[in-house]
């Protein structure tokens, strides 16, 4: 039978009960959540945004004045049949204008399409809901904006709508049912206002809450153990990625002022040392080599695959330039890249090695992976052939120059013919560049002094702001140096190269991002958009390229409360988007791994306090030994002390009267020498201890037989002495220490601890 069958589609009654005023606001802010969802996912186009959660607020403002519907069914039906006209319409021109530069604009036009229609008949049917049917569909609305939500984004901030409509929901349901069942039966309806309604409200939330917060544990440790894999059949599917436009393999003066200002997580780095083995490092994406007066780019070329992976991965892209000195200070960096407008690759200066994730979109293998390949340019620049729409994982070993500064004064000017011919190229320059660049460098007489005279000029007489409004120029770099006086960093690293060109300094522009912010909670470096970076490398014969930053500091806020707040959401982003969207089988093994380690812990943690509290509780029965034998009032005690031992001891079974016994014997009140009672007392519980171990004396077996069978280790020794200890204090009589005997046990019992 059809469960919609059941629900009559008689009008709603003119009067409230409580139970349907409860469902109408969990049904309302239902809607709401699954719309705010939607909205919060950036993915909607500006008059959806805007106009929907309108439509939402006023519709509540009037349903909480009481006001019935606005819209007739018969209305609402015709202009629902109106929009299925106009969806086609939607589905082949508004959706896909908006849905151009997605990865799949044709799948995706049609999400945005089936969004509007969903959204368009929420609306419809909120303002003209009259029979419980109607709202049935409502509820059934909400649960379908929050599944498109799910498809849209996998941002953290879903996670915090999830939480409260997972309650919202539970809680319409209930309501529904009560509401439901209570229709036609002879009792008044419980009427709102009422000290029962409020009880019945507070009941509903509590439940609704208890039933939510039950499901998500459920659900959590489901999603925990449940196999999970890489690969099926939504695996590559990637609507609309959120990429950071703007960073390409040229620029033309004045792109990357609009995206400093953004404050896009570019990447993440980890650097093994922390920020001090960071300090000062720039992340290198591209270095550009001609300039046309307004623009940096490079000539197309045939660049260089690095194919077939070294040992556990590793792509060796070393430089063959042997005569450049690799003297400098190494670090090792993992990058998690996200989705950018450019295939480039990210490191510190450039790298020695590197290895990662670097495959299509459609599956991500392991370290590797005989397919894989990167791409070299004459530049030195890594490029990832396979443009990624999601996050790229990735780690490098690189080497920071640090040469001595007298060492590089002498390098002299011999440079080679190629890099004259790609490095000192100039477009037709306003003559006061050439002219300024031999007036800052007039003193000095080193390629290395020039540059960092140039370097130093820039920073101290030129301003840095974002701010460049005003009509294009002509001549964008002469009107910053001689007019504006003032711009963000590729006007200051364009500045520089071009005038160590015009002093025949081979130099060329560099394209990255700065160091980042480092997180202390998480022990990364957050790299935004705002980092963007231009800077600018210079040649110098047996040293190679070395890294000059014209550039002065911005005027950065220092760091306060909310910038520290900061670190824990950017934390939390991070494990969200590891533990929760790339959760996978390599993530459940390292689960696993770290639970076993942690229990493994805990155990080794409560034995170490265990046996610190005995250690301690000896010494104080100890102490306390020596003031009862000091003093005659404390004896009295001693022999109730002992009378409810004895009791104990007869009542309780003979292991544990044994037991008692040597603690008694051995720890509390220790005998001055062995009596063969005594002796067969620790003898027994070394059987004990050892049985606890896994080794186990038959009875067929002599005590000197016993220990000929135990393998020859640091195990058989103190066996053999306490055996020997036990058989001559028992046969032979002989005298012996049994705090020897005690030292022997404990030995025992800590090696087969450890074992």
């Amino acid at each position: 039978m059809d469960p919609s069958a059941q629900i009559p589609a008689e009008p709603i009654p003119v009067h409230l009960s409580a139970v349907r005023r409860h469902f109408e606001i969990s049904l309302y802010f239902l809607l709401l959540t699954g719309v705010l969802t939607l909205v919060c996912t950036g993915k909607l186009d500006l008059v959806t945004i805007l106009v929907l959660p309108a439509a939402m607020l006023f519709k509540g403002y009037r349903w909480w004045r009481g006001k019935g519907p606005e819209l007739s069914n018969r209305i609402a039906t015709w202009m629902t049949i109106a929009y299925f006209v106009f969806f086609p319409f939607d589905l082949w021109i508004i959706s896909r204008m908006l849905a151009a530069g997605a990865q799949n604009p044709a799948l995706y036009a049609a999400l945005l399409a089936t969004v509007h229609l969903m959204l368009f008949a929420t609306v419809i049917r909120l303002y003209s809901a009259t029979t419980t049917r109607d709202y049935l569909f409502l509820t059934l609305m909400g649960f379908s904006a929050m599944l498109a939500a799910a498809i849209l984004t996998v941002d953290s901030v879903f996670l915090a709508f999830f939480f409260i409509f997972l309650g919202l929901a539970v809680s319409t349901f209930v309501a529904l049912e009560m509401w439901r069942s209570a229709q036609g039966t002879v009792t008044r309806a419980m009427e709102t206002g009422t000290s029962a309604a409020s009880e019945l409200h507070n009941a509903l939330a509590v439940t609704s809450t208890g039933i939510a917060l039950g499901s998500l544990v459920v659900g959590a440790v489901i999603f925990l153990i449940l196999p999970r894999f890489n690969g099926g059949y939504m695996s590559g599917l990637n609507l609309q990625p959120t990429m950071m436009t703007g960073f390409s393999d040229d620029v033309e003066l004045g792109e990357i002022g609009e995206i400093k200002k953004s404050s896009m997580v570019v990447m993440r780095v980890t650097v093994d040392g922390g920020i001090l083995a960071a300090n000062g490092v720039h992340w290198r994406g591209v270095a550009l080599t001609k300039f046309d007066g307004k623009r940096w780019y490079n000539d197309p070329h045939e660049p260089t695959t690095l194919t077939s992976p070294g040992e556990e991965g590793w792509f060796r892209v070393n430089s063959k330039d042997d005569a450049v000195s690799k003297e400098g200070k190494p670090i090792h960096y993992t990058v998690l890249l996200e989705p950018i407008g450019s295939t480039a690759l990210f490191f510190a200066n450039e790298p020695e090695s590197v290895r990662g994730h670097f495959t299509d979109d459609f599956g991500r293998t392991p370290y590797g992976q005989r397919h894989t390949y990167l791409l070299k340019d004459f530049t030195g620049s890594i490029f990832n052939p396979y443009h990624s729409y999601a996050r790229l994982e990735y780690e490098a070993n690189s080497r920071v120059p640090t040469p001595p500064p007298a060492a590089v004064r002498e390098a002299g000017a011999n440079y080679p013919d190629s890099i004259r011919e790609t490095y000192l190229q100039l477009p037709t320059l306003d003559s006061r560049i050439p002219e300024l660049a031999k007036q800052i460098t007039a003193r000095d007489n080193t390629p290395y002094d020039k540059a960092h005279s140039i370097e130093a000029y820039l920073r101290s007489h030129y301003g840095y702001t974002l701010d460049l409004s005003g009509p294009p120029q002509a001549d964008p770099l002469a009107y910053f140096l001689f007019q504006r006086r003032a711009g963000h960093c590729e006007y200051f690293a364009a500045a520089m190269t071009v005038m160590l060109r015009t002093l025949d300094i081979p130099a060329r522009y560099i394209n990255g991002f700065q160091t980042g912010e480092y997180n202390d909670v998480a022990g990364d470096l957050v790299v935004r958009a705002s980092d963007a970076h231009s800077w600018v490398e210079a040649y110098f014969p047996g040293f190679g390229w070395l890294t000059f930053d014209p550039t002065p500091p911005s005027n950065e806020a220092p760091p306060n409360l909310f910038a520290q707040l900061s670190h824990y959401w950017d934390w939390f982003q991070l494990q969200w988007g590891e533990w929760v969207i790339n959760y996978d089988i390599l993530h459940q093994i390292t689960a696993a791994q770290n639970l076993g380690r942690f229990s493994r812990d805990w155990v080794e943690r409560i034995r170490t306090e265990f046996s610190n509290a005995r250690r301690q509780m000896t010494d104080k029965m100890k102490l306390w030994q020596e003031r009862v034998s000091r003093s005659s009032s404390e004896r009295a005690g001693v022999f109730v002390i002992f009378g409810v031992f004895v009791v104990a001891v007869v009542i309780l079974r003979p292991e544990v009267r044994r037991r008692l016994v040597v603690l008694w014997r051995t720890r509390v009140l220790p005998s001055r020498e062995m009596t063969p009672h005594l002796a067969t007392l620790q003898y027994l519980e070394m059987l004990r201890v050892l049985s606890q171990g896994g080794i186990r004396k038959s009875e067929a077996q002599t005590p000197m037989e016993f220990v000929a069978s135990l393998p020859q280790g640091s195990l058989a020794a103190p066996v053999f002495e306490l055996t020997s200890i036990y058989q001559e204090a028992r046969f032979g009589g002989k005298p012996a220490d049994p705090q020897r005997a005690s030292s022997l046990i404990d030995r025992i019992h800590a090696f087969l601890r450890k074992k």
